[in-house]
């Protein structure tokens, strides 16, 4: 599959998205009609992420990160880079519920065994999103022993793009869906906090889908409720290229959405891009590679409103219901 084409399946088949018109997403506070650009208010720091690095042990069809063993766009953060802002967000006391770890792979990272332990030692609960597979099984029982000692603050969120073994590898690849399983069979087994991350480009409806998830947990003895958007969550697809509208000031009101429900209002997410002397802040976790998006190299400098100037924006966020949920 070509970079940056959709991946929305019809039929068995996937089919490419269109082009996104050239004249949208310039001006950051204008439309290519020159309406007035929605923004989101930032209302507190909630949710702390922190991108690990761009690197991956596979390659999946249709990343929005273009993650893979050879991306390293984004460095590998490192124990006292995460320090720093955690006691930022600590000492300007920041209404801080939780820290997650994105990526690429978080268990890539060398160092994010201590960093994990680092930010449970300060009582704040964490989510980890991994694809489940060889990278997680190699720290599984170093894990073992963090939730031993961290249980209620730690939890875990699997990548399954497909409840079906066969399409889950069409986005994965070929043998990626029994490591993933090991992993899920393992979590499941030792009692971690646990929930799924899956992808909605398939030619079916919701409660299918959910349905589906629901059949196999049950087979595999997986304590997962796929009826519970927070356990299991349902992303939309989100390539730039494929052509959204833009989100102007009256389309909350339209839409009845709120802007604070969005993930900007109360996220921010923590990049370092290769060779920069520190890392930065970006409002959200869809937007890593935009310079457009940076917020400063502090959690003080980010704390602004975000103006929706982004296809994921759109795509993601207000038209498409996709959350970055961490409850």
């Amino acid at each position: 599959m070509p970079k940056g084409t959709d991946i929305t399946e019809q039929n068995g088949t996937f089919q490419k998205g269109l082009s996104i018109n050239p004249k949208k997403f310039k001006d950051q506070y204008r439309t290519a009609e020159g309406k007035k650009r929605a923004k989101v208010s930032f209302n507190g720091l909630e949710t702390l992420w922190f991108n690990t690095g761009s690197l991956c042990n596979i390659t999946c069809t249709g990343c929005y990160m273009e993650s893979s063993p050879r991306n390293d766009f984004l460095s590998y953060l490192n124990l006292s880079e995460v320090n720093y802002f955690i006691e930022e967000a600590l000492k300007n006391k920041f209404p801080l519920k939780k820290v997650a770890f994105t990526g690429g792979e978080p268990f890539m990272n060398p160092q994010i065994l201590e960093i994990i332990e680092a930010v449970l030692n300060k009582q704040l609960p964490i989510l980890i999103l991994s694809n489940g597979m060889k990278p997680f099984l190699n720290r599984r029982h170093n894990l073992l022993k963090l939730k031993k000692k961290y249980e209620e603050k730690f939890s875990i969120r699997i990548s399954i793009d497909h409840y079906n073994q066969l399409k889950h590898q069409k986005i994965r690849g070929d043998k990626s869906w029994d490591p993933m399983m090991k992993g899920l069979r393992w979590l499941a087994k030792h009692g971690f906090t646990l929930s799924v991350a899956a992808r909605n480009c398939w030619d079916e409806t919701e409660l299918q889908t959910r349905e589906g998830y629901h059949k196999l947990f049950k087979k595999e003895n997986i304590s997962v409720d796929s009826f519970n958007p927070s356990q299991l969550v349902l992303f939309p697809e989100m390539n730039k290229t494929l052509d959204v509208p833009e989100i102007t000031s009256d389309c909350f009101d339209i839409l009845q959405k709120r802007p604070e429900d969005l993930m900007c209002a109360s996220s921010r997410m923590i990049i370092k891009r290769k060779g920069a002397a520190k890392p930065v802040v970006v409002p959200c976790t869809l937007l890593p590679f935009s310079r457009t998006f940076e917020m400063g190299s502090t959690l003080s400098s980010a704390s602004k409103s975000v103006y929706l100037n982004h296809p994921h924006c759109a795509k993601f966020c207000v038209l498409g219901g996709g959350s970055c949920t961490t409850n």
